[in-house]
């Protein structure tokens, strides 16, 4: 997708956001979406022919937020539901269109534990292979709603501080050979029209599939198997991220944000998870509307941010995800202190449609 989170050093992250946000804001209204989607592809076309080498986590695809900023978090009205022990207002008008600035959010920092994660994941596998999950066919399209919020970095005069946006409603189609989508989020619309995803773009270029850029047909063809997915994962990513275990988690984590995996895959997913060393529960996280759940989560050693999948304690349904400063930090990162809550969502609907820009 793709909004923001341990995938890149908040430095990077100023920089990143504060360049596309520009640019994006000059261009013609659908164009941005074209050129952030042929960097992706140069992005990954390099990293599969050049060698091996420490980098930056790479941009996310579409289902993610565009390069994500600092910090996100919910609205005001949201913050009660969410446990907010105290919050901060930052000035300042919104860096990006369409979207309210809002209060930054904090929350208690929830113990975590490996006592109990393979079998919390093999529940939550076993619900997954269990639930409904229609495939989807030629001519359809993936359709997903959330509520999603974000904060960055605001450097004005060259004094930098936390801003954030308020929560708001994201909503994306995407068809199944991922050639054809549309996007509205005020976040990243100049229009509240919202703007094309479709491929090729203006110069005929139709970036291919990836792990971190996925189609449902790309993910159709992918193994089941934990072992052999977690190798591929990792064979895939490598270089990305602050670590292979960390940018692993997070590649999973992309894909029940905003994608479709099939039903088999999407069980898979929780088993291959499983495999990852790091990973812990938190027995009481919330998401982006105030929804309580138990979290399976992964503390990135090098940001000091615990990044949390989000399920209903009883039903295990995925409710959606967030990313919490746990560990105080040197440099620019002392901005986010421990318990800001750097990235939060909730999906409220992920349907199969037969239209672009149909709802359910």
């Amino acid at each position: 997708m793709n909004a923001s989170t341990p995938r890149q050093r908040p430095a990077e992250r100023e920089e990143d956001g504060t360049l596309f946000s520009r640019t994006a804001r000059d261009l013609p209204s659908g164009r941005h979406q074209f050129h952030k989607e042929r960097l992706m592809a140069r992005i990954h076309d390099e990293q599969h022919t050049a060698a091996p080498s420490p980098a930056p986590a790479a941009v996310r695809g579409w289902w993610r937020r565009l390069p994500r900023p600092a910090v996100t978090l919910p609205a005001a009205a949201v913050l009660a539901a969410a446990a907010v022990v105290a919050v901060t207002v930052t000035s300042g008008g919104p860096a990006r269109p369409g979207v309210a600035t809002a209060p930054l959010l904090t929350t208690p920092i929830g113990a975590a534990s490996a006592k109990g994660v393979p079998q919390l994941l093999d529940r939550i596998s076993l619900a997954a292979a269990e639930a409904g999950h229609p495939e989807v066919a030629s001519g359809q399209f993936v359709y997903i709603e959330s509520q999603v919020a974000d904060t960055f970095l605001k450097t004005v005069d060259g004094r930098t501080t936390l801003a954030a946006h308020a929560l708001h409603r994201r909503q994306v189609w995407k068809s199944p050979d991922g050639t054809r989508g549309w996007l509205i989020d005020p976040a990243v619309n100049d229009s509240p029209e919202g703007e094309t995803l479709s491929l090729p773009d203006e110069q005929g270029n139709t970036p291919k599939a990836h792990l971190n850029s996925p189609s449902y047909d790309y993910l159709s063809e992918l193994t089941t198997d934990p072992d052999a997915l977690l190798a591929k994962i990792y064979r895939e990513t490598e270089g990305q991220g602050n670590s292979p275990d960390q940018e692993a988690f997070t590649t999973i984590g992309d894909l029940l944000g905003e994608s479709y995996p099939p039903a088999g895959l999407y069980s898979a997913l929780f088993r291959t998870a499983a495999k990852i060393p790091g990973v812990v529960v938190v027995r009481d996280a919330v998401d982006a509307v105030g929804r309580h759940g138990v979290a399976v989560a992964r503390l990135d050693e090098t940001s000091g941010q615990r990044e949390e999948w989000i399920f209903d304690p009883k039903t295990y349904v995925f409710l959606g995800e967030r990313t919490v400063q746990v560990e105080r930090r040197t440099g620019e990162d002392t901005l986010i202190e421990p318990g800001t809550v750097t990235f939060t969502s909730a999906v409220t609907e992920r349907a199969v449609v037969d239209g672009m820009k149909q709802t359910p």
